[in-house]
This record gives C-alpha cells, structure tokens and sequence, in this order.
C-alpha cells in the first residue's frame, strides 16, 4: 500500500466514510451480466472476469445451499433496436446484445435453475425500470449479496441502487470483475465508504457459518 492510498484512507476515516453495515435479515444473491459476450476478451470482457465468474461458482453453490433467493441479470436489446437509449449511444455495441443472441446468454457454469429470477435490463443498474426490488422485498431479502461485472459500471450501478432502495449491499472482492483493474479497484474502494461493505468470498462464507 502506497503512502497516498494510506493518507486518503485516513483522510476518508477521520471525514466518517466506511462504517461496517452489516449482514442482517434474509440474504438474497445478485449475479450482474455474467453472460458470454462478457466472458469473451474481444466482446465485452478481459481483465479479472474469467476469475471472477470461476469464483461466484462457489458463491452460487453456497447461496443455493443456504437457500437465499437468487436473482441473475442480462442486458437484452430488442431485435430492432426501438429500446435504444442513453447507454446504448455511449456503447453501441450493446445493443448487439438481444434476446437469442448467444452472447447475452448467462455462462453455462452460472445458469440459473428454475425459481431463479432472470432479470432483462437495458440499463446499467439491475434495478432500474425492473420489479427486482420488489421481487427481493416479497421474498424478505434485507441483505443483497452482489457478484458480476462490471465492477465499475453495472454492479455499481446496482450496489448503488441497492443501498438507495434500503437493502444492505455486500460487494464480493472477488466474485466482481472488470475489463481493466484500475477501475475495479478504485470502484471497490469507493463502494466501501460510501454504499456497501466490500469482503472476500473466504470472509462472507466465514460470516454466514459464524451466524449459523
């Protein structure tokens, strides 16, 4: 750790930021876009995603084990492109991503199983414009436990969310990826002070055991 990350982390302590939320209530699972067209290096993906996808394999076993919900996003454009908007004009080739193109389709090592929710969205933030809050809400999920990519752009976008929608937001280090490292890890450490709490995988599952 450099002298500049250890002033800013103090500055970021003395100023309030960082406080432990906490793991409280019914535990739901969100999975962010782990489709194929982010596992592909020359589509959407590269930098730590393959190791992150190899690493929610575990934390799904675990969450379907322990039977919290589970819910999985995909972005999905409509064939014509009538739902085009803002995100679509900053990354055109999203809109490649459609219903039965194969590389919008969750990895096969992470398909959901039925009673899964597999949320559509057009937008970063896996819950804007969808039911999801609602879905977690009548299902008694307090604690949303977040995995995907990418961590700077659309699991933020849905930790942010989450936290802003009252649920507790847990952002697994190493179950959430992104294409460079350098904004995976500056996105961590923001997340941490200001919306979630930020573990590793080895730490939650530790948690969970603890509560039991």
């Amino acid at each position: 750790m450099t002298n500049g990350h250890q002033r800013d982390e103090a500055r970021y302590e003395k100023q309030g930021f960082g406080n432990e939320i906490g793991i409280a209530g019914g535990i739901g699972l969100l999975i962010v876009d782990f489709v194929n067209g982010f596992a592909d290096p020359d589509a959407f993906g590269g930098g730590n995603i393959p190791q992150a996808m190899e690493r929610t394999r575990t934390l799904l076993a675990e969450a379907r084990h322990h039977g919290w919900k589970i819910a999985h996003t995909r972005i999905v454009f409509a064939d014509d492109g009538s739902d085009a908007n803002i995100f679509s004009m900053k990354v055109p080739s999203m809109l490649g991503l459609t219903e039965n193109n194969p590389a919008s389709a969750i990895v096969p090592e992470l398909a959901p199983l039925p009673g899964e929710y597999v949320v559509r969205k057009t937008v970063p933030s896996a819950f804007a414009g969808t039911p999801l809050a609602a879905w977690f809400v009548t299902h008694g999920v307090q604690t949303v436990v977040v995995a995907g990519c990418v961590t700077s752009g659309c699991v933020r976008a849905s930790v942010l969310d989450a936290m802003q929608a009252g649920f507790r937001p847990v952002i697994v280090s190493d179950c959430v990826g992104d294409r460079a490292i350098g904004p995976h890890e500056a996105n961590l450490f923001d997340m941490a002070q200001k919306c979630g709490d930020v573990m590793s995988l080895e730490t939650l599952l530790s948690r969970i055991s603890d509560a039991q």
